[in-house]
């Protein structure tokens, strides 16, 4: 049975049962808390906590999933995969126990030919929670299951909480033997790999507390509503149905593994080794696939360093095979060709897909290539030292100069017989991460923790009126202040503020959110951020300026007009840009990401190379003529699936409902899916002016763009910059790119000949220091301060000619000087001293500790300095008393 046969199965038997179709969530989780949707209960949580509303009693989906936490299991164990699809059937309030055990049983052993799935019931073993003998009950009434096939086990595997306060309660699951030939006889106890989990049962009934972790906390009572969650695993399913030993061999990733074996030369099952690489192979090209389809891209942190991380695992398992040239064009379009059944977008959007992972695939090849080199001889040196531990700043060079990921590091390294400091290379990209963090703007922090949400939001839905008012009258609803729920806040005050109605609008889509003001009776605050911490509500952080904003008082808000005719111009400029994109490069020029405010735009779009300026020039004139040809702008709400026939494009890893918001630009020139604030007509921009285009990842480029007035300004400084070039030079307008690249080449060669004389100068100096020599029993030592240098590397110099001139005697050439105000010391030895015990290195760390600072290097050369110049002397004496001992 297929893998989307199954599927079609499962929705097509409960939604004859009565559950609503609920179409599968993103990759991307909607929960901040997640970086993907690891299970296929997640988009259903803010219902089960009651934060939002259910708007049915029962549902069923199949959700895609990732999970990576496990990835070194992939490919050993016949079901772990970073990729998976979880079917699932949920109540809210509605059925319970009894009817969730009976679907299960009917669904799993009801005949192929009614549309079930026709298990032997022999096959199927049970658990529960040790206490919960009321599904024992129903288990022996509806299935008939025997008592030896039905197991009681722990809190640690039949008990399910969010791990916080909140809904929990036990679990059922249902297990498939495989029979004696997978492992040993006593069901699922046994935790062995003869026995399959296929499907949870979660039954939601107790609110607990005081959670101490997953299995020590108090119950505090019932749910007033108890639910059911359940999850049946399809890979787990399809590979038992499909008579396969593994989830790698089912229909929708075997595939892959083939043309992988095939590319490779390597037969599947000949090895145990090249096996696992081919199922690590499979798994992680279908998970990046269905990821890009996503609208992951690669990257270096959050979900595109796991997506960089999938992908370049691929790529080192295939060279492990023996491949080392590009295989992404065979893989991806085996994976697609296997997926496209069951999500027919991957073939739909193969194009920007492929091209994405091509161009990652062939950024990786060379990063291997340098990369490779440079981790080889750090292997090299390390094991020839005797030691066992890779340094942890090789590490970071690695990853972040040569984009080297830490865990192919971890394996190369392993595979030498050596372990990496992974402490110092944390500490180091805590370091970089922390530096990153500081320029985030510090309004994210100030969102309370979600649960305070749920009251205000089981109200309803926060009302808009932005779109066609910029004042309206409303309530307040809530106040909070410092996470926690109050009356009321007062002057001086910074507090969230849940409004009825607002015509503020929350920052979405890529647009930031509006300035203004919220005022009352005896109250008004100023309004520094707008949110939605919650799908449909709507949260204003104000500064209160004067009175006390009480819940339950009148209210009126009141947007900036110039900020948000400011912000209305830069997203319909954005807009413009995105169709000029297209019209120049193709349809695969596709938007990746934005962000707008009044005045300025960005726009991320999939592309591999940059710009021509000749390209940039005609992106802006499209965008600009545009304007001048004054097109209206339409916004229209319909359901998705209009909008879809009517071309309307969407960005990926935006979250879109039943009912969606339409932009026409001109018709279908430009008509996207979008929910923000427009302006009416496309004269109303005013001018564009592209400022920048540049490199956000091997696969992404981003355009910035000034806007409307600060266009204009933008327009205005550069004039006023050539105007003073021009009278500074003395050359008309149109000359001065000659002008300048006349002087600049002169300023080339005067460098070059001041560098000449500098060096000159430099070996003119070498002589007299090799007379200053004095010897130290059998070793010849200059130990000279030769004063202020421009550079480390004259002083290098001077260290290296002077040791050269001394001979072939044991000699150590020490030097001292000056560098930007800072001291700075570099020791040189030949043979004859080292062969005498004498390095370079060791003696660079006994000077730099006088100086006050640090330093070392090889035996041969090193370098060092430190903060206090005054302690040059006493750094040089240091260093001829070690040599004299």
């Amino acid at each position: 049975m297929k893998t989307a046969e199954i599927r079609k199965r499962w929705l097509n038997f409960f939604a004859e049962r009565g559950h609503t179709v609920v179409p599968s969530a993103s990759l991307v989780s909607d929960d901040p808390t997640l970086m993907f949707t690891v299970a296929g209960m997640v988009p259903f949580v803010p219902y089960f906590t009651g934060l939002i509303p259910a708007p049915f009693d029962r549902a069923t989906s199949v959700q895609k999933c990732i999970r990576t936490s496990d990835i070194e299991e992939v490919g050993k164990t016949p079901r772990h995969g970073t990729f998976f699809q979880m079917n699932g059937n949920f109540s809210f309030g509605d059925y319970f126990k009894k009817e969730a055990i009976g679907f299960a049983w009917e669904f799993l052993t009801g005949s192929e030919e009614s549309g079930c799935l026709g298990f032997d019931p022999k096959d199927l073993w049970v658990t529960v929670y040790k206490d919960d003998d009321e599904s024992i009950g129903y288990w022996t009434e509806i299935a008939g299951l025997p008592e030896e096939r039905i197991q009681r086990l722990d809190a640690d595997t039949n008990y399910w909480s969010t791990g916080q306060p909140g809904p929990a309660g036990p679990c059922s699951e249902i297990f498939f033997d495989r029979g004696p030939a997978y492992g040993i006889d006593g069901g699922p106890a046994t935790d062995d790999d003869r026995y399959v989990e296929i499907w949870n049962l979660v039954f939601m009934q107790y609110l607990i507390g005081d959670v101490k972790s997953k299995t020590d906390f108090t119950i505090l009572g019932e749910l007033p509503k108890k639910n059911i969650d359940t999850g049946m695993g399809l890979e787990r399913v399809a590979f038992i149905k499909q008579g396969v030993e593994n989830m790698y061999e089912i229909d929708e990733v075997r595939p892959v593994l083939d043309r992988a074996a095939e590319l490779s030369g390597r037969a599947y099952g000949a090895n145990h080794e090249d096996d696992v690489r081919l199922r690590v192979i499979a798994d992680h090209v279908r998970s990046s696939l269905m990821l890009l389809s996503d609208g992951v891209t690669p990257s270096n942190e959050g979900r595109g360093y796991i997506l960089r991380r999938l992908m370049r695992r691929v790529v080192r398992a295939m060279r492990l095979l023996g491949v080392e040239g590009a295989t992404f064009p065979e893989l991806f379009a085996a994976s697609r060709d296997a997926m496209k059944h069951s999500y027919p977008e991957v073939a739909e959007d193969y194009p920007r897909l492929s091209r994405i992972a091509f161009g990652e695939e062939d950024t990786f090849l060379r990063t291997l290539a340098g990369g490779t080199e440079i981790l080889d001889a750090a292997v090299t040196s390390t094991k020839q030292a005797g030691g066992v531990t890779l340094n942890g700043k090789t590490a970071f060079l690695l990853h972040d100069t040569f984009g080297f990921p830490i865990d192919l590091t971890l394996e190369i390294a392993e595979e030498a017989g050596l372990r990496v400091d992974r402490g110092a290379f944390d500490s180091m990209m805590l370091e970089q991460r922390t530096r990153a963090k500081a320029d985030a703007k510090s309004k994210k922090g100030h969102l309370a923790d979600l649960s305070v949400y749920s009251a205000f939001r089981a109200g309803g839905e926060t009302v808009f009126r932005g779109y066609d008012e910029l004042i309206t009258g409303t309530r307040v609803l809530g106040v909070i202040v410092d996470g926690v729920s109050v009356p009321a806040a007062s002057a001086g005050q910074t507090a969230e503020v849940i409004l009825a109605e607002t015509t503020l609008y929350a920052e979405s889509g890529g647009q930031d959110s509006d300035n203004g003001r919220i005022i009352g009776a005896g109250f008004e605050a100023d309004v520094l951020d707008v949110q939605k911490p919650v799908k449909g509500l709507i949260s204003h952080t104000v500064k209160i300026d004067q009175g006390t904003l009480a819940v339950g008082d009148e209210a009126t808000t009141v947007v900036d007009a110039d900020y948000r005719l400011g912000a209305a111009q830069a997203h319909s400029s954005t807009h413009l840009i995105h169709a000029a994109l297209r019209q120049t490069l193709g349809e695969n020029a596709h938007q990746s990401g934005s962000y707008n405010k009044a005045g300025y735009m960005r726009l991320d779009f999939s592309w591999n190379q940059a710009l021509s300026t000749e390209t940039k020039t005609e992106i802006e004139e499209i965008a600009n003529n545009a304007i001048r040809d004054n097109f209206e702008v339409v916004t229209r709400e319909m359901p998705i699936d209009e909008a879809k026939k009517l071309g309307a494009m969407a960005l990926f890893g935006e979250k879109y409902g039943s009912t969606v918001r339409m932009v026409d630009i001109n018709g279908p020139w430009s008509r996207e899916l979008c929910a923000g604030t427009h302006v009416g007509r496309s004269s109303e921009i005013g001018l564009v002016s592209l400022v920048s285009e540049s490199s956000v990842g091997s696969s992404n480029r981003r355009v910035e763009a000034m806007v409307g007035r600060e266009a204009f300004r933008e327009l205005s400084a550069e004039r006023a910059l050539v105007s003073q070039l021009t009278g500074a030079l003395k050359t008309p307008r149109e000359q001065l790119p000659e002008k300048i690249q006349e002087l600049v080449n002169n300023l080339k060669n005067a460098e070059k000949k001041i560098a000449a004389f500098e060096s000159q100068a430099l070996s003119e100096k070498i002589p007299g220091l090799v007379e200053k020599a004095a010897l130290l029993g059998n070793i010849r030592v200059v130990a000279q301060n030769v004063g202020e240098l421009g550079s480390g590397d004259d002083l290098r110099a001077l260290v290296t000619g002077v040791r050269e001139r001394l001979g072939a005697d044991a000699a150590v050439t020490a030097l001292t000087a000056t560098v930007a105000g800072r001291p700075l010391v570099i020791v040189g030895t030949n043979q004859a001293a080292r062969d005498a015990g004498i390095a370079a290195g060791a003696l660079v760390k006994i000077a730099s500790g006088v100086l006050g600072g640090g330093g070392g290097g090889k035996p041969d050369l090193a370098q060092g300095g430190g903060s206090n110049p005054e302690a040059i002397p006493a750094a040089l004496a240091a260093i001829t008393e070690q040599i004299g001992r």
